[in-house]
């Protein structure tokens, strides 16, 4: 276990930071891997905190930059000989009503949770195929299996993944390599408070749907957010799994929604999700 080697996009908070101890107390070496280097304090307390400082390899990566992802790569191999394990987790999340959303903000989202994540899974493929064996665990989200008001650039992007990786899984699992997809809650992870993006049409009062807005935001707030550290061990257990299935629903509230919108009719979960998020008012 102790030379088996873990790549994680996204690392300095959330699901990446805990992800990353978690793997380098499982005994795994971990390159976590994170776009501002400035920003490593909290992994580098995580670890020391942990014990698992030596384990823990913090790099600098933009996924969003091809040539650094194919730098990166190449270097951990040249360093380690292999990669057996990589956890796609670089995202974020762009809010607002659809129509606020500019074409920009939207192609910035596909390009970071999207071809960031096809991007970096490519990368590896090369050694996972030599090796004849690799996890590669992509961190979708609830929101990959449904659509969520305000959350459309989002969806797009976790919904592009699903598809992109489920395709991926049937070519090369006959290779030795597994492709796995974690669809989490609502989880604490900063995600929608600090690392929220709003678009900008959508922050202004001029937006038609700025009421709306207002309303939907006071009602996510006051939903109770999960301890982050059930995604973080759950990734561990799919690494550890030689034969894991594909898809992976964390959070009680994630598999409630799931299973509320494959049970009821179309119409019904329609109405009941517009009265609890309160954009059924006008305006």
């Amino acid at each position: 276990m102790a030379n088996k080697i873990a790549l994680i996009t996204g690392s300095s908070s959330g699901f990446g930071l805990l992800t990353s101890i978690e793997l380098a107390s499982a005994g795994y070496h971990v390159v976590a891997t994170m776009r501002d280097l400035s920003r490593r304090a909290k992994l580098d307390q995580a670890a020391a905190a942990a014990g698992v400082t030596d384990k823990v390899d913090i790099r600098a990566l933009d996924v969003t930059h091809s040539r650094d992802i194919a730098t990166v790569v190449d270097t951990v191999v040249s360093d380690y000989g292999r990669i057996d394990v990589l956890v796609n987790n670089a995202g974020f999340a762009v809010a607002g009503f659809a129509e606020d959303i500019k074409l920009e903000e939207l192609r910035l989202q596909l390009e970071t949770n999207f071809f960031g994540t096809v991007a970096m899974t490519k990368a590896v493929l090369p050694v996972m195929r030599q090796q004849g064996a690799g996890h590669i665990i992509q961190i979708s989200s609830i929101v990959g299996l449904q659509g969520s008001a305000t959350l459309s650039s989002y969806a797009a992007s976790k919904h592009a993944l699903e598809g992109w990786s489920e395709s991926l899984r049937l070519e090369v699992k006959p290779l030795g390599i597994q492709v796995v997809l974690v669809e989490p809650g609502a989880f604490d992870t900063g995600i929608w408070t600090q690392g929220a993006h709003m678009g900008e049409e959508s922050k202004k009062s001029t937006s038609l749907n700025f009421k709306r807005s207002l309303r939907m935001r006071e009602v996510i707030r006051k939903i109770p957010k999960a301890d982050p550290i059930a995604v973080a061990r759950a990734i561990v257990a799919i690494a550890e799994n030689p034969r894991p299935k594909l898809r992976y629903l964390v959070g009680r509230d994630a598999k409630i929604q799931l299973a509320m919108k494959r049970l009821l009719p179309w119409k019904i979960y329609e109405k009941m999700i517009a009265n609890f998020l309160k954009i059924d008012q006008t305006p």
